[in-house]
């Protein structure tokens, strides 16, 4: 049964509203956004009916806090309103509700405008789940192509997605970021990660296969694919529209050679100006890196990749996220034996 979410400040709109659909939807009534806002770290509904006049917060407030999280902006919002004129819907709209039902409310009315909004809901999230599958099968072609030229670093791609996926998981259990890991959808960031090196493509063979250690010159080739990996992913962007999955690429991209003391590249930030996801993969990156053998080196032992990794927390690593990494290292071992 669809859940619904009920927000007035009127306990009398509540129960009308509440015993209008019962009978065919799960509803949840909460008199502030404050509550709602509580509650949707926990549950997410099927659809909103929202308050605009409201104190504290008022509904056009929460419906832009609701848009600018990623986890609930899909969410589809109906302002409940005694004010019907033009300009107050044509705000509304703008910021993204879906419709506007008038107080008093007729109960008929009120259920088939929700069965109309859930069903149009519907058909965008089964266009949504095919664009994903599409995308993400692009994505694995794109990285197949970046790895399979880089015959020395094969299952580099699946180990790191892996590897996040513990780190994130464990930064959301101990507070870790979580304020903005909470907007994520993780799912799709981690699939995103995929194409961090994806501005390798553009690095010769002969740069990327040597079966040596690179020269100064050609190392300098070699940092430039971050920046490319950056530029293409605007490409992308610019002829298909910026999305949650491409804005997280650029970011892995763009960011997961960058330092925390600001000596990495290719913009030399520092710190938390560093997006999260590039100081996330920083660390998994390297890892998996010391602990594959590669033509010019022997693979590093899991415990010396470890202790190399926490020596340099606080340079060139995010002391917080080396830190969680540091508490679930030995899950690591089991992505590195191929489990």
């Amino acid at each position: 049964m669809k859940m619904i979410f009920v927000v007035d400040d009127s306990d009398t709109n509540l129960t009308m509203a509440e015993t209008a659909l019962e009978d065919q939807y799960r509803v949840m009534t909460m008199p502030s956004a404050a509550k709602m806002f509580a509650l949707l770290v926990k549950v997410k509904p099927d659809l909103i009916l929202l308050d605009i006049e409201m104190p504290e917060m008022n509904g056009f407030d929460a419906l832009k806090k609701l848009k600018a999280n990623d986890s609930w902006a899909d969410i589809p919002v109906m302002f409940l309103t005694g004010r019907t004129d033009a300009d107050v819907e044509a705000q509304g709209f703008e910021i993204g509700a879906v419709d506007f039902v008038g107080k008093p409310f007729s109960a008929p009315v009120l259920l088939n405008r929700i069965k109309t909004h859930l069903e149009i809901d519907k058909i965008i999230r089964e266009r949504t789940e095919q664009l994903h599958r599409l995308q993400n099968s692009i994505v694995s072609v794109l990285a197949d192509m970046v790895e399979n030229r880089d015959k020395g670093t094969g299952g580099h791609i699946e180990r790191t997605s892996r590897y996040i996926k513990i780190l994130i998981d464990e930064m959301r259990t101990r507070g870790v970021y979580v304020d903005e890991i909470q907007g994520w959808d993780v799912d799709k960031v981690i699939s995103s990660a995929r194409m961090h090196d994806l501005g390798k493509i553009s690095i010769t063979d002969i740069i990327v296969n040597k079966p040596e250690r690179l020269t100064v010159a050609e190392y300098e080739i070699m940092k430039t694919h971050a920046a490319e990996g950056e530029r293409i992913i605007d490409e992308i962007i610019a002829r298909t529209g910026e999305g949650e999955f491409l804005r997280n690429a650029k970011l892995f991209a763009g960011s997961h050679h960058e330092r925390w003391d600001g000596k990495g590249y290719p913009h030399g930030k520092k710190e938390t100006e560093i997006p999260l996801q590039g100081r996330i993969m920083a660390i998994v990156d390297v890892y998996d890196a010391l602990v594959s053998e590669r033509p010019y080196k022997k693979a590093f032992t899991h415990e010396d990749a470890v202790k190399i990794i926490m020596e340099n927390a606080g340079t060139q690593y995010d002391p917080k996220i080396a830190e969680v990494f540091h508490e679930v290292n030995d899950l690591f071992t089991a992505v590195q034996a191929g489990h």
